[in-house]
């Protein structure tokens, strides 16, 4: 049979080719934004003008500079993707639709994680194929990170990246339809810093209207740095480069300078009189807001959009088990990472041991960054939601123990994620330096989280009650 003509869509911007799958047709390397180059990369995105004749959309997007991260003996490329691919115009989405007709299709907007300073739409693990499937359209983001996205600098607006992402939303919202969703029925989900961003949208009144579900996997509500903190590390990063602290100064630095000086800022004491260090020293980047996001939802749409959130029970796993710091970890190393993250250490490490009798060191400390990094703002947002939306709040919390690494890798961060695609069963995501390790996935349990996700989107129910702060329910996915 002859083959079927690859698919020519005429979008707002001009027409774009894309490809047709199994599944549906992807369209790639879209621009919602101009490209950020020089002092433009410290401004708010600029419209994109459009494009004249047929645009490829088969061939994929440059990324955002970003370095690249070890993560040890755990494979994490499917996860971060393939770093930085330099090209002017990164700030793009992917679409993967059933087909671009007029179906008015669920819509979900996927905003990937990385710690604010890697990741990008072309990691593997996030293959639309599976919503296309289910008759959803799924668009995935790339936006500015680490200096460009998230430092605060005196002359340029604050959350470049999250700015980024309100303008793909806004591209979305007057695009979709093409590719045949429906731009009323809109779910934004992350994962790790997308979900924080994710998080952040609920509390922002720009995003009033943009989308009407969220999704938070593995975020934090109380993630954000305070001004003083953001400060800390812009004045840090100015004298290892030897210019002043403002965008002028930093307009005139290449991309390439702005990652040698990364590791000057690793592991920077941002405690405050009034604050902890709320990523653990992980990350010199984050939001940078005068109150948390968990603390501001009346301020944004949050009173009118959905809310699935939860936490994966080992997060803070991944900070250790692939650097072998889980059995080296000593009661000294424990009371460092308390002391970074609680105005009383000694206080919080009482109640962790008395809540967990007979945890090793290493777990401790695991469970220290992982209540710190996740659970505790992952908490106060779902409590905060259920407030203003009367209701709307879902909670889960992921089981299923990853067998990677010796069997020890468990419900890490980031182990739900190939449940969400449905693409639990891929052969590279099996052995024992991989992210599920060598065991066979549960049978169902992809099924399970993705037709969760899936129904959420939908109707705004993932299949159980909503949660109750009085009484606080939460939905176990997996073991």
């Amino acid at each position: 049979m002859p083959r079927q003509a690859d698919p020519v869509v005429e979008t707002p911007a001009g027409a774009v080719r894309g490809v047709r799958d199994g599944s549906g047709e992807r369209y790639r390397a879209l621009p919602y934004a101009a490209a950020p180059t020089g002092a433009g990369r410290f401004a708010p995105p600029a419209p994109h003008l459009g494009w004249s004749g047929v645009r490829d959309g088969t061939r994929l997007s440059p990324t955002a500079p970003q370095p690249a991260r070890d993560f040890g003996r755990l494979d994490m490329v499917p996860y971060f993707g393939p770093g930085w691919v330099p090209g002017e115009e990164y700030l793009t989405v992917d679409v993967h639709t059933p087909a671009a007709d007029g179906g008015g299709r669920p819509v979900m907007v996927f905003v990937h994680g990385g710690g604010f300073v890697t990741g990008s739409n072309r990691a593997a693990l996030y293959d639309g194929s599976a919503f296309a499937r289910d008759d959803v359209v799924l668009v995935t983001v790339n936006y500015r990170l680490g200096i460009p996205g998230f430092l605060d600098l005196a002359g340029a607006p604050a959350n470049r990246g999250l700015l980024d992402v309100l303008a793909a939303l806004r591209w979305v919202r007057d695009t979709v339809a093409t590719f045949g969703g429906d731009p009323e029925n809109v779910t934004v989900f992350g994962q790790s810093a997308g979900a924080t961003l994710t998080g952040a949208l609920l509390a922002t009144p720009e995003a009033g209207g943009l989308f009407r579900r969220a999704i938070v996997q593995s975020g934090n509500g109380t993630g954000a740095f305070t001004p003083e903190q953001a400060q800390r590390v812009t004045v840090t990063a100015a004298a290892a480069l030897g210019v002043k602290p403002t965008v002028e100064a930093f307009a005139l630095i290449p991309d390439e300078r702005f990652l040698t000086i990364l590791p000057a800022l690793a592991g920077l004491d941002l405690r405050t009189d009034t604050a902890t260090d709320p990523l653990a020293g992980l990350s010199p980047f984050s939001l940078v807001l005068p109150v948390q996001p968990a603390d501001g939802l009346a301020d944004g749409p949050a009173g009118d959009v959905d809310l699935l959130i939860g936490t994966n029970i080992e997060e803070g796993h991944l900070y250790l088990v692939p650097q072998g710091d889980l059995e080296s970890t000593t009661e000294a190393d424990v009371l460092a990472v308390a002391t970074r993250v609680h105005a009383d250490p000694e206080t919080a490490l009482a109640a962790h041991r008395a809540a967990r009798l007979d945890e090793t060191p290493g777990e401790l400390r695991s469970a220290v960054l992982g209540q710190a990094l996740f659970e505790v703002g992952t908490t106060r947002m779902a409590q905060a939601h259920a407030r203003v939306s009367g209701g709307r709040t879902h909670v889960y919390s992921f089981g299923y123990r990853s067998t990677a690494l010796d069997g020890r890798l468990g419900a890490a961060h980031t182990v739900e994620l190939p449940f969400v695609f449905d693409i639990a069963d891929k052969p590279w995501l099996h052995g024992d330096t991989c992210l599920l390790g060598p065991d066979p996935a549960p049978a169902g349990l992809a099924a399970q989280v993705h037709g969760a996700w899936v129904a959420f989107a939908n109707t705004g129910n993932p299949g159980w009650a909503p949660y109750d702060p009085q009484r606080p329910a939460v939905e176990i996915l997996g073991e």
